[in-house]
C-alpha cells in the first residue's frame, strides 16, 4: 500500500447513513430509566463512600463539597458534548463512531482504541475491588479462599488468580449475552438499592452531625502542600473528576435506545446531576460527623464513621451496597465495551466476526471477547500500574468529543434536529481544553503507558485495520 493510499484511508470519513443501516439490526429496547440506571451504575460506585473522606483529609477539608461541584462542572462540559453527539449520531461505539464520521477513520480508530483501554482496565480494576470486598464480607463468616486464588499474580504474596473477580465478570458476561432487556431490569434494581442505602446513610448520618466539624469550611492553605485554601479545593476537584467519567457507557449503547434524540441527552445529563447530588450529600454528612483529619488513610471512612457513632447495622449495609455498586458498574462497563468492539468489527478495523449478531440482534461474539479479555486482565495480571490508563483514555475521548461538536454543526449531511450544546462555540472549546489540561496533569508513568498503548493501536491499524476497513 502506498503512502498516499494509506493517507487517503486515514482521512476517509464514514457516511452516517451507512452506520444507521448497519446498526439497524440492533434492537432498540432501552428507555431513559434504563440508561440513567446504567450511567448511575458506572459513575456512583463504591467510591461514593470513600472518595469524599479521602479528598477531605488530603486536600480540601469540609470544602470537599466545592471540589465535587467544580469536578461536576468540568465533567459536565464533556457530558454536554457527548449529549449533542449522541443525539445527532445515535450509533453503537460512541466516540469511535462519531469521530469516524466527523474526522475520518484514523482519528476515529485512535479515539476508540483509547476508550477501549478504559473499558478493559476498568473492568479488571472493578472486578478486583469487588473480589476484595466480597472476600472481606465472607471472612466475617469464617470463610477464606486458598491464598493462590485470592488475587491476581504476585510471586511475593503467593497469589496467582483472582477467582471471585473472574467469576463476577463471567456472571455479568452471561447476563449480557441473554439480552439488554433482562440485564437492564437487573441493573435498575441494583441501582435503586444502591441509591436507597446512600439515602439511608445521609439520613442516619445526619443525626451524628456536629456543625463545629465543618469549621473552618475552607482550611488555611499549608505552604508547600496541596492541602487547604483554593489550592486544596482545585487539587481535590482534579482527583474527584475521575469519579464522573462513566457516562461513555451510556453513549456506547445509543443504537439500542428508544427515541435516542431525546433519551440520550436526558440520560447523560440526568446521570451527572443525580451523581453530583449523591456525592455532595455523602460528603456533607461525612465531614459533619467527624473532623476530616480522622479520615486520613482510612479505606472505608463512611462505614467507620457509622460504626463510631453506634450505627452498626447501617455500617454493615454499606459493605453490602459497595458490592452491589461495583457489580452494577461491571454490568454497564461490559455492555459498553462489547458495543465498542462490535463497532470495530462492523467497520473491518478488527475481524468482522466481532460484529456478528445472533437471532435476537445481540453481538454475542463481541461480548464473549470482552468477557474473556477482562477475566484474563483482572484474574491474572497485576494491574495497579495500568490504572491511570482508564483516566488517560477517557480524557483523550473527551478532547475529541469537544472538537467534534465544533465540526458537527457544519455538516449538512447529518440530521441534527435534537439537543444542541449551549454557548457554541465557547463551551465545546472549553470542554476540549479542560480535558487536555487534565490529561497533561497525569503522572509520567500514565503518560508513557498512554503513548505506548496508542503506538500499539497505530500498529494494529497499519497492519490490519487499514487493509480490511
Amino acid at each position: 500500500m502506498s503512502q498516499m493510499k494509506l493517507w487517503q484511508k486515514m482521512i476517509r470519513r464514514e457516511n452516517p447513513s451507512s452506520y444507521a443501516d448497519k446498526d439497524g439490526k440492533l434492537q432498540p429496547v432501552l428507555g431513559k430509566r434504563e440508561m440513567i440506571a446504567m450511567g448511575i451504575g458506572t459513575v456512583v460506585g463504591a467510591g461514593v463512600f470513600t472518595m469524599p473522606g479521602i479528598v477531605a483529609a488530603e486536600y480540601a477539608g469540609p470544602a470537599v463539597l466545592i471540589s465535587f461541584v467544580i469536578a461536576a462542572l468540568i465533567a459536565g462540559l464533556s457530558a454536554l458534548a457527548y449529549s449533542e453527539l449522541a443525539s445527532a449520531m445515535p450509533f453503537a461505539g460512541s466516540i469511535y463512531s462519531w469521530a469516524n464520521v466527523i474526522f475520518g477513520e484514523f482519528i476515529g480508530w485512535i479515539a476508540g482504541w483509547a476508550i477501549l483501554a478504559e473499558y478493559l482496565i476498568a473492568l479488571a480494576l472493578v472486578s478486583s475491588a469487588w473480589s476484595s470486598y466480597f472476600q472481606g464480607f465472607l471472612a466475617s463468616f469464617g470463610f477464606e479462599l486458598p491464598k493462590f486464588f485470592q488475587a491476581s499474580f504476585n510471586l511475593a504474596k503467593g497469589t496467582g488468580f483472582d477467582l471471585f473477580g473472574a467469576m463476577a465478570i463471567l456472571v455479568v458476561g452471561v447476563l449480557a449475552s441473554r439480552g439488554l432487556r433482562n440485564i437492564a431490569r437487573i441493573e435498575n434494581w441494583l441501582v435503586v438499592g444502591k441509591i436507597a442505602v446512600i439515602i439511608i446513610f445521609i439520613v442516619v448520618g445526619a443525626t451524628a452531625v456536629q456543625v463545629k466539624n465543618w469549621l473552618p469550611f475552607i482550611p488555611h492553605h499549608q505552604t508547600g502542600t496541596h492541602f487547604g485554601g483554593i489550592t486544596g479545593i482545585i487539587a481535590g476537584a482534579t482527583q474527584i473528576f475521575f469519579s464522573y467519567i462513566g457516562f461513555d457507557t451510556i453513549a456506547a449503547n445509543s443504537a439500542e435506545v428508544k427515541n435516542p434524540q431525546k433519551t440520550m441527552p436526558q440520560a447523560i445529563i440526568g446521570t451527572l446531576v443525580i451523581a453530583t447530588a449523591l456525592f455532595v450529600g455523602v460528603a456533607a454528612i461525612l465531614t459533619g460527623m467527624y473532623p476530616y483529619e480522622k479520615f486520613a488513610g482510612n479505606a472505608e471512612p463512611a462505614a467507620w464513621a457509622l460504626r463510631e457513632s453506634g450505627h452498626l447495622l447501617t455500617a454493615n449495609l454499606l459493605s453490602v451496597v459497595a458490592l452491589v455498586g461495583m457489580f452494577s458498574g461491571l454490568v454497564a462497563l461490559l455492555i459498553g465495551g462489547s458495543r465498542l468492539v462490535y463497532s470495530f468489527g462492523r467497520d473491518g478495523l478488527m475481524p468482522r466476526q466481532l460484529a456478528q449478531l445472533d437471532n435476537a440482534g445481540l453481538p454475542k461474539v463481541a461480548t464473549g471477547i470482552i468477557t474473556a479479555i477482562a477475566i484474563i486482565l483482572g484474574g491474572v495480571f497485576p494491574i495497579d500500574m495500568l490504572a491511570n490508563l482508564v483516566s488517560a483514555g477517557t480524557l483523550i475521548a473527551f478532547i475529541v468529543a469537544g472538537l467534534a461538536v465544533l465540526k458537527l454543526r457544519k455538516r449538512a449531511d447529518i440530521n441534527h434536529s435534537g439537543y444542541k450544546m449551549p454557548w457554541y462555540p465557547v463551551l465545546p472549546i472549553l470542554a476540549a481544553l479542560a480535558a487536555f489540561l487534565l490529561l497533561c496533569s497525569l503522572n509520567t508513568t500514565a503518560i508513557y503507558l498512554t503513548v505506548g498503548w496508542l503506538v500499539i493501536g497505530f500498529i494494529v491499524y497499519l497492519f490490519y485495520g487499514s487493509h480490511h476497513s
